[in-house]
């Protein structure tokens, strides 16, 4: 592990002057971080801490609920009001890691862990995310755990988190604070595809620090469901995720949002499979429908073709469950 300074802050506002340096890294649960920083994958000259930040209270917030980016993953999972408001993001969160990670882990840092693609952890291979302008190891290398949604020429690694398949699917809003000022990002809009610069993962800027999350009430968020299938019960990342959320009226949807994870670059939000779904009725057909429509732009590599049919039977599977069609819908799943 390289040098670095370290300072611990105690308000929003000391931890945000601290890191105005560029490379200044926020530390909080450090599950990602101090990893990546042991392998000398990561090496920020500042390490700024904010475990002290009063940043991790769940409550009601106008009509939906505000989420503090230091709450912990395994607080937020259990919270009485995620549980009845917002289903899919506890499904989500108590589907990630162990229970031992959860403990330790934020809401803040899940939003901004790195990829775990082999390839990008070895010094020793090429990385257009580590090293910008290296060339992609994966590309022609072993592929299984890669994405075939958002992919590009230098990078096909996939995004890790479950938490931010679901917030994306429930039209979250993350909130962030600098010395400049505070913004609003949909969570939609939060990390972005690769593309020629895929160490450019996320829209914040340098020095901006997670505040908190809004999560929206709606009919829809109530109605939502998360499916993950993963090689193991646990400790194990999404091979194939789904995030679902409908509205439903007369058997028929009248809105939805569709969020994949495991086989995109980023949290995937899917708007040709939530045309797909608006205005049809619950049932198999229509959701095998949106499940080609979700996979339809599909560019797997030679290991992880797989994941297009699992990605569809995935999505399947978690429709079914949130419109309470899910014994109809088994046919479907994987």
């Amino acid at each position: 592990m390289r040098p670095f300074s370290y300072v611990r802050a105690r308000t929003v506002e000391q931890a945000v002057s601290a890191a105005s340096p560029t490379g200044a890294q926020f530390v909080a649960g450090g599950t990602t971080l101090v990893d990546l920083m042991r392998l000398e994958v990561m090496r920020p000259p500042v390490l700024v801490d904010i475990t002290a930040l009063p940043l991790d209270a769940v409550e009601a917030h106008g009509d939906g609920v505000r989420v503090g980016a230091m709450a912990r993953n395994s607080d937020v999972a259990h919270h009485p009001l995620i549980e009845r408001r917002f289903p899919a993001l506890a499904q989500a969160l108590r589907s990630g890691a162990s229970p031992q990670v959860r403990n330790m882990a934020t809401v803040g840092g899940n939003l901004l862990q790195r990829t775990r693609c082999p390839y990008f952890r070895d010094l020793a291979t090429a990385c257009n995310k580590r090293e910008p302008g290296a060339g992609c190891a994966a590309i022609g290398g072993y592929t299984r755990s890669h994405a075939v949604l958002g992919t590009s020429d230098h990078c096909i690694a996939t995004h890790p988190s479950d938490m931010a398949v679901a917030l994306v699917a429930l039209d979250a809003v993350i909130h962030v604070r600098s010395v400049t000022g505070s913004r609003a990002i949909a969570a939609a809009d939060f990390h972005t595809a690769p593309g020629g610069r895929p160490d450019v993962e996320t829209v914040l800027r340098p020095g901006e620090l997670i505040t908190h999350v809004d999560l929206p009430a709606s009919p829809m968020a109530a109605r939502s469901r998360y499916v993950k299938v993963r090689d193991r019960a646990s400790f194990a990342f999404a091979l194939a995720s789904a995030a679902v959320a409908v509205e439903l009226r007369d058997g028929a949807i009248t809105s939805a949002r569709v969020a994949l994870g495991g086989v995109a670059t980023r949290p995937w939000r899917s708007r040709e499979a939530e045309q797909a779904l608006v205005g049809q009725p619950v049932g198999p057909e229509t959701f095998r429908r949106a499940a080609d429509a979700a996979l339809a732009a599909a560019r797997p590599q030679r290991d992880n073709r797989f994941k297009v049919e699992l990605a569809r039977r995935t999505l399947v599977r978690a429709l079914g469950l949130a419109t309470g069609s899910d014994r109809v819908a088994r046919g479907g799943a994987p």
